[in-house]
């Protein structure tokens, strides 16, 4: 569910029309909804009220402080995997101590970095970072706390770029490495064990995967019990997909929260705290891409609506080719349809927000909402042909805010020189 309807022939954001925030801030502009994000959280977090659990949202899916604001005030930690993720979330107010920090090549400075905040946990990826961490932790006069990322080798049934658990991929420890690196770690006097960490990608539509995860996770802590290594917290990873085509047949967050309580039902004596990081699920369908209709073409075998956004500002299309519904911001009762690409200005073949698509037909200027765009839509955009990036707007009931103010020219250049040779 999400809050972005139709008033007549309108489509509003909660209690705001998206013409108006058009009109005042131009496009292309990503909105926000505040309700559908608080409702997102809430009914996660539900999901998995049977459970010791601590959600900490994945700061790479949406990475906007007035977001990251709005959840952690709801009682989320997060799941950063860059010292600049990091930043950000100490900046929008996150308690450090709900903070874990995931991804394979964490760097000397941000290790220190996290460690001077007192974070939760690391997410150790490898035997190389972990003798990294308990490097800069020994230099520091400090413990730091770890989880070993393990990679358990399950098919995430999901597109390859976002499919992160099987043992071709760059990330985690192999299971058959796992016990040999958790018996390295507890012989490492600056490092504390404190969990075990498992993630096996992004958009999964069963809950199957997870469940299979989960159960080689538990073969291996009841083993590191037997080496005297005491597994406090299971951090089960994100993933779980949403809606992009108005789908009904996804697992929703309860049936994700009871395959995950079932999976480890087994552990349920070890007084374990789960910890999740789900991102897409919460930020994904609350958030959409409003652009503008410049212009049209046809040729003998294409139709082509061209529009103010592009790849720069949404890239999943054209790197996933992955499918967002759009739709008119204002609905005509006497349009027709056809069928046509929606492209970009960039100058590149691939700069699409959507190909071959039956669509109302659109006049020039007029608007269009990119639907299922508050996750991995602005956190992905660059100045890819100099273009500033979009604004980003915040909307609660009848009133919204520019959260960030639309990229300017002498911005695109500032930290650029020109040497005096």
């Amino acid at each position: 569910m999400n809050h972005f309807r139709y008033v007549g022939d309108d489509l509003w954001c909660e209690d705001v029309p998206l013409s108006r925030i058009a009109g005042e801030v131009g496009t292309p502009t990503y909105v926000y909804s505040s309700a559908t994000l608080t409702r997102h959280y809430q009914v996660f977090d539900a999901a998995l009220a049977g459970l010791d659990h601590l959600i900490c949202y994945s700061v790479k899916a949406n990475s906007n402080l007035a977001v990251l604001k709005l959840l952690f005030d709801l009682g989320a930690g997060a799941d950063v995997v860059s010292g600049g993720e990091l930043f950000r979330a100490l900046r929008a107010g996150v308690d450090p101590s709900k903070v874990v920090f995931s991804g394979v090549g964490k760097t000397e400075p941000e290790i220190r970095m996290a460690l001077d905040a007192g974070i939760r946990a690391f997410n150790v990826e490898s035997r190389d970072e972990l003798h990294a961490i308990a490097r800069v932790a020994a230099a520091a006069g400090a413990r730091a706390p770890v989880a070993l990322r393990v990679n358990p080798d399950v098919d995430a049934e999901t597109h390859p770029y976002i499919s992160t658990g099987l043992q071709k991929n760059k990330f985690g420890i192999p299971m058959p490495r796992a016990r040999d690196v958790y018996r390295e770690a507890r012989d490492l006097p600056s490092i504390d064990i404190v969990g075990i960490d498992c993630h096996i990608g992004s958009q999964l539509t069963k809950t199957s995967p997870f469940a299979d995860a989960i159960a080689r996770l538990r073969e291996l802590v009841v083993a590191l019990r037997d080496d005297g290594i005491a597994i406090r917290s299971v951090d089960i990873g994100g993933g779980l997909g949403i809606p992009y085509r108005e789908e009904t047949d996804l697992p929703s967050p309860a049936d994700y929260g009871a395959a995950v309580a079932g999976a480890l039902a087994p552990l349920a004596d070890l007084g374990l705290t789960v910890l999740c990081e789900p991102g897409r699920v919460i930020a994904g369908n609350a958030g959409v891409l409003l652009t503008r209709v410049l212009y049209h073409k046809s040729t003998d075998v294409k139709n082509f609506v061209i529009v103010d956004a592009a790849f720069n500002d949404l890239l999943r299309p054209a790197f996933y080719d992955a499918y967002h519904a759009i739709k008119p911001v204002r609905r005509r009762g006497d349009a027709d349809t056809w069928v046509a690409d929606v492209v970009g200005p960039i100058c590149e073949t691939g700069d699409f927000l959507a190909r071959d698509r039956s669509l109302p037909r659109t006049h020039n200027g007029d608007l269009l909402a990119v639907m299922s765009a508050g996750a991995y839509g602005f956190v992905m955009a660059s100045n890819y042909n100099s273009r500033p990036r979009a604004a980003e707007v915040l909307v609660r009931g009848d009133r919204f805010a520019v959260v960030r103010a639309r990229e300017t020219l002498e911005q695109l250049v500032a930290g650029e020189t020109i040497p005096d040779w």
